[in-house]
């Protein structure tokens, strides 16, 4: 992580102020220096969405450095690359849980990842706090040490097929669902939703890997308005609205929060984020200053991928402070106790931040955009 002289200290410390976004000094001068312990990000931090996980680690890491600056702690990251992979997390979960250091999880990003090591991790009593797995079943109560800054799929799935139906008058929606824990959960909860509404909506289901999206596309009706998309990769997102355009189909891909990433840049086309863009939030205008010049980054870099798990770390590490202040040292389980009382008045994300009973954040949304001509993205809702 980056080092800071006394200098440098002042000057992070007044800018996180000036930023609006709380960063309470929780550990006592006394023991200050002594509250530590290991934050796990588990991210793709190779693989084809690498660029996902990097920005979600840096993130994490600026989080962890700000508390650090702001409060004299020595809380540290350690990374855990999962490549977006049930199989790959489920190989690091053992690794974490055998680091006696670790306080608490950032992550998984995906909700398959969840799946896989949700179990274990709450076993040992390891807070897992994820910024971007919205499988709306995670909360229901098999992973107890599950929290999300995040809305799940329940709010998604709704908020798009009224989006679609209500705002964009769509009689006839094509859903394409990938056979993911994500892309299965998501499309089931927008289906039974356009159900409700009494329109034409057909199921298309995918493979993850190796699907043929050209047939796919020739099996969607000429009458069709719109195709909601399910996949974590966008690329595949785009490759599904180029080939509506070559086969001459009047519908516009809507692309789930998976979508929204730089690859899906289609002219016209809907996606829906869990997460607001910070760089319209004027409070978040010194952390973003920070971010680019820390990472060598511009603020076109920065997607909704990256700023929740600011957020997910800022709580890990609040609540391990908590524990500190209290006179006790740090672990997973303090640590996760303290997590579910988290209360951050004001978060990057533009609100406060806390945690119902099942770890489901509170008063979370979607946001729709349409992606303009140069590939940026317009706010419509």
């Amino acid at each position: 992580m980056k080092k800071f002289s006394r200098l440098g200290v002042v000057a992070v410390s007044s800018a996180i102020a000036l930023s609006g976004v709380s960063a309470v000094v929780v550990a006592s001068p006394a023991n200050a220096a002594a509250c530590t312990g290991t934050v796990a990000i588990v991210a793709p931090l190779t693989g084809p969405v690498a660029f996902i996980g990097v920005e979600q680690d840096n993130f994490a890491k600026l989080a962890i450095t700000d508390y650090n600056t702001a409060n004299g702690t020595t809380f540290v990251a350690k990374d855990y690359d999962t490549q977006l992979d049930a199989a790959q997390a489920s190989t690091q979960a053992p690794n974490i849980v055998a680091d006696k250091s670790t306080i608490g999880v950032v992550g998984p990003a995906g909700s398959q990842e969840v799946l896989a090591i949700g179990g274990l991790l709450g076993a040992n009593n390891i807070g897992l706090i994820s910024s971007s797995a919205t499988r709306t079943s995670l909360t229901a109560g098999t992973f107890p040490s599950f929290f999300r800054v995040v809305p799940n799929d329940a709010a998604q799935g709704p908020g798009d097929a009224d989006y679609m139906v209500n705002t964009l008058k769509a009689k006839n929606v094509a859903v394409i669902e990938e056979k993911t824990a994500y892309g299965t959960g998501l499309a089931t909860a927008v289906m039974d939703e356009l159900k409700k509404f009494k329109v034409t909506a057909n199921k298309f289901s995918v493979n993850e890997k190796g699907a043929d999206y050209a047939s796919i596309v020739t099996r969607i009706s000429k009458s069709a308005d719109i195709v909601f998309v399910t996949f974590q990769d966008a690329s595949k997102s785009q490759t599904v609205a180029q080939e509506l355009i070559k086969q001459k189909k009047k519908a516009v891909v809507f692309g789930s929060d998976g979508s929204d990433q730089p690859t899906f840049k289609t002219k016209g086309a809907y996606l829906s984020s869990f997460a607001p863009d910070i760089k319209g939030i004027p409070a978040d205008a010194a952390i973003i200053k920070e971010y680019t010049s820390t990472y060598n980054k511009t603020a076109a870099d920065i997607t909704t991928f990256g700023p929740p798990t600011y957020a997910a770390a800022q709580a890990i590490v609040e609540a391990a402070g908590r524990v500190c202040a209290a006179g006790k040292t740090a672990d997973a389980a303090s640590t996760l106790a303290e997590i579910a009382k988290t209360n951050i008045k004001k978060s990057i994300l533009g609100g406060p931040l806390s945690f119902t009973a099942t770890g489901d954040v509170k008063g979370g949304r979607f946001y729709v955009y349409q992606i303009q001509a140069d590939g940026s993205r317009k706010l419509l809702g």
